[in-house]
């Protein structure tokens, strides 16, 4: 053997090594013998150095190439060797993460065949077994998918989708069938604010399918027939739960209308997944509070937890609503109340925390689609102040206040709300 090859033995085993790991290098070089040295040289130099050291590609990168091709192939022997070293390199740095080995075998799902997928997962599932790495159980039966696996629940995202859970009746779109037109009429989205559901939309998500859009409404996580994981929450939860709707739904890019809450969560969606959002209404909604607020956040917090939603439905009405409208429409502001008490009080609390630290303000700038920013003039949660300052910092944002209403603009003055959102669409989108 030539000093050159001898060299390329000794790169190949350093790579094999880092590879595979010390033991199993040893016993197959220790192993060797006069009938398959050869072969292990050949190996060692070819496959360890030639390819295995060539600079275009990291070995982590390659890994997940050998577990894709050796699953593909039903070289398990091959996987199983592979498997427990990329496994290993995942407490190491510079490895593969246990994500990435998931998300491989996920891949090789599609273009290996299941049956392929499921040997890869049950091997690999032994090797974390023997590796004391064994994920924590996450069973898939009806209660634990809801709660754990998935915010919406299946029913309530098919009944959101269809236009109405246990009500409403409003279709996500009138013309459907027609390819042109259901082009023409762009799929909005409308989310809800704190403490209410989908209900909120019930008038102009009708209008606006009249009109022929697609519409989803959805409840947030922690609201209406939507699951009720551990809290608190982080907005960039809610902006998550956002984005998997949005991609479930299938129709995005989307104009996303969201109110309170709801225009929080389409800020972060428009900010972190731009290619989702072709345009955003925010009406009554706020990018930042000031530190003093924090204080008020908390109190509501701890209101919520020790009394129930009972401790705090009388104020939020008070918030929601303007005096005279409380007066004028006693059978509406009870209809609002009563959907604050069915609330879960934990689900309440959980996003209570992500709305009170929301902090999109100094990231706005960076958005590019059409914004209507929508206000209301008596509105004391989210003032005009806080809507000028997202339109100050949004290129090209308009802005509009509305006389005569507070929080819930849409149901105080809800044909000004609709004329506004549908001449933003006619002109902007």
């Amino acid at each position: 053997m030539t000093q050159d090859r001898q060299d390329d033995f000794d790169r190949g085993v350093k790579n094999r090594r880092a590879v595979l790991g010390d033991a199993w290098v040893d016993q197959s070089l220790d192993n060797a013998s006069e009938f398959n040295a050869e072969f292990q040289s050949l190996i060692t130099r070819y496959a360890w150095n030639d390819i295995w050291g060539r600079p275009a590609l990291p070995h982590a990168t390659r890994r997940l190439l050998v577990l894709g091709m050796t699953m593909g192939l039903a070289r398990w022997e091959e996987f199983e060797l592979h498997c427990k070293a990329a496994i290993r390199s995942s407490q190491q740095e510079g490895g593969v993460s246990l994500a990435m080995i998931k998300e491989t075998l996920m891949q090789g799902a599609i273009y290996c065949g299941v049956p392929a997928a499921n040997t890869a997962f049950k091997i690999t599932m032994g090797a974390l077994r023997e590796a004391g790495l064994l994920p924590s159980p996450a069973p898939l039966s009806a209660a634990v998918r809801v709660a754990t696996h998935h915010t919406f629940s299946q029913p309530q995202l098919k009944a959101a989708v269809q236009g109405g859970a246990g009500g409403g009746g409003v279709p996500t779109t009138a013309v459907d069938d027609d390819p042109e037109v259901a082009t023409a009429r762009v799929p909005i989205v409308l989310s809800h604010a704190l403490g209410l559901d989908l209900h909120l939309w019930d008038d102009l998500a009708r209008q606006l399918a009249m009109l022929g859009h697609p519409v989803l409404r959805y409840d947030h996580r922690g609201h209406g027939g939507s699951a009720v994981p551990d809290g608190p929450y982080a907005m960039t939860d809610l902006v998550d739960d956002a984005a998997r709707l949005v991609c479930e739904w299938g129709r995005g890019p989307v104009v996303w209308v969201g109110l309170s809450m709801g225009g929080m969560v389409g800020q972060g969606l428009a900010i972190l997944h731009p290619e989702l959002v072709r345009a955003l209404v925010l009406a009554n909604t706020s990018a930042q509070y000031p530190k003093a607020a924090q204080a008020m956040w908390a109190q509501r917090i701890a209101t919520v937890e020790s009394q129930g939603m009972a401790g705090i439905a009388e104020m939020v009405m008070e918030r929601y609503f303007t005096a005279v409208f409380r007066a004028a429409e006693p059978a509406a502001v009870a209809g609002f109340r009563a959907t604050v008490l069915r609330t879960d009080a934990k689900g309440y609390a959980a996003c209570c925390h992500a709305v009170a630290n929301v902090d999109w303000l100094e990231r706005l700038h960076e958005l590019r689609c059409p914004a209507l920013v929508i206000a209301g003039a008596l509105d004391v949660g989210a003032p005009v102040a806080m809507a000028q300052a997202m339109v100050e910092r949004i290129a090209g944002a308009e802005l509009l206040v509305i006389d005569d209403a507070s929080h819930l603009s849409v149901i105080e003055q809800p044909e000004r709300f609709e004329q506004a959102v549908t001449r933003f669409l006619a002109r902007r989108v």
